[in-house]
């Protein structure tokens, strides 16, 4: 098996590990007796172990263990929390186990990336062409592990989580046989401060900078909703029994998964939106992209009538561009707007801001609309839908009044350097 192929199947693994209990989680623990609040703070734990863990484990790499070692060590440890989590019915005991799942977990996105990386350039490999083909690979790992999930029946089940340890496992031995990835000496005089990517806080004082990180945690906050609550959704279409025998209903982890082909069909676009359109049409396009996502779902009653089915895959649909429109686009700005000194860290910081303090907030508000808005375990999820579209929609209107950039079209620049 060459590099590229190893690399390959550990993006795989990477992703298919998540896969297996993200996006049934949340109705799982509801069907055990959770409340929307006590499930909804699982996610939380996410963005805190955002906040500090990826640095954490960026240091030990750069300074003491190598890459692949430290990487295979918490995969297996992660699989332990995830055994663990399968027994447990305590809201506060599950909520400190997944949060030890996760300060597992997450850094392994970022360090999965560095290792790749790493040994692409050691085989002599162009990075930007040679990556993004194998990185492919970890959504279609998310998407098989949706797709297993789902036509297992383990949605409901404890059995997710052996899903996703036994993955966690198998990829945590397998990294072990990687080639070495040893610290470097270099790496060694990074002070801590630039290591935890407090440096990069410098760029608040820019006033565009500062607005475009305030807004990254405001669109971080809707990242995970779909996440959180499209499984439950779609499954609570099945309590009418007229319902619960559609396709839709019975494989909502099938439906669900075009999100997620969707993602990676729209990475393709970025690069054309970008150059055509600029940073800030393209973010405004993603936040209205979220309010198409959550307006869509609004509208869905019946799985079974064709115009509601449609709608539902219309939402999958657009979730390419919501996703890939902030996310891909936002790090891209990041990389071409900061000093190359403290680029890594302005990446670590944009991370920090959507994936740590964006999704601390919007797991805890979501959930708390979600309990208010649930009568004798009903959700009323045409109104929860709609509250989070105009969410997005506000997003839109101040985003568009408080973020001054002024984008040339890639054809006008041309016409402008003939010129001169």
């Amino acid at each position: 098996m060459n590099i590229r192929q190893r690399l390959t199947l550990l993006s795989f693994l990477q992703f298919f590990i998540w896969g297996s209990w993200l996006i049934s989680i949340f109705g799982y623990l509801r069907g055990i007796g959770f409340s929307p609040i006590d499930a909804g703070s699982i996610f939380t734990t996410f963005g805190i172990a955002s906040l500090f863990m990826p640095a954490i484990l960026g240091i030990l790499a750069d300074r003491y263990i190598n890459a692949e070692k430290l990487f295979g060590i918490v995969h297996i440890l992660g699989a332990g929390c995830l055994i663990a989590a399968s027994f447990i019915k305590d809201p506060g005991i599950m909520f400190w186990v997944m949060l030890l799942n996760s300060m597992c977990y997450m850094p392994t996105i970022a360090l999965s990336n560095s290792i790749s990386y790493r040994l692409l350039v050691q085989n002599g490999m162009d990075v930007q062409k040679a990556f993004p083909p194998i990185r492919v690979w970890g959504t279609i790992g998310f998407i098989a592990a949706l797709w297993t999930v789902d036509l297992l029946g383990l949605a409901s089940s404890p059995l997710q989580f052996y899903l996703a340890a036994s993955a966690a496992v198998l990829l945590g031995l397998f990294s072990f046989t990687l080639p070495a990835c040893v610290p470097e000496q270099s790496n060694q005089s990074k002070s801590l401060a630039s290591s935890l990517g407090l440096d990069a806080f410098v760029l608040f004082k820019k006033q565009r900078m500062a607005v475009f990180f305030i807004f990254s945690m405001l669109v971080g906050a809707v990242l995970q909703v779909s996440n959180m609550y499209a499984d439950s959704f779609i499954g609570s279409m099945g309590e009418n029994p007229v319902n619960a025998g559609s396709f839709v209903v019975k494989h909502k982890g099938i439906i669900i998964s075009i999100s997620q082909i969707s993602e990676t069909l729209f990475i393709l676009t970025i690069p054309f939106f970008l150059k055509q359109f600029g940073i800030k049409k393209v973010m405004m396009l993603s936040m209205l992209a979220w309010a198409l996502r959550f307006g869509l779902f609004g509208m869905v009653e019946d799985p079974n009538n064709v115009g509601d089915v449609s709608l539902l895959l219309m939402s999958m649909v657009v979730y390419g561009m919501a996703f890939d429109f902030f996310n891909i686009s936002g790090s891209l700005f990041v990389e071409n707007e900061t000093n190359p000194k403290i680029r890594a860290s302005a990446q670590g910081l944009f991370m920090m801001m959507t994936n740590g303090f964006g999704t601390i907030i919007g797991s805890t508000v979501s959930s708390y609309v979600v309990d208010y808005y649930t009568i004798a375990n009903t959700a009323d999820w045409p109104t929860i839908w709609f509250i989070f579209a105009a969410y997005s929609v506000v997003l839109i209107v101040f985003f568009a009044i408080l973020f001054k950039y002024n984008h040339i079209p890639e054809h006008e620049r041309d016409a402008l350097s003939m010129r001169h």
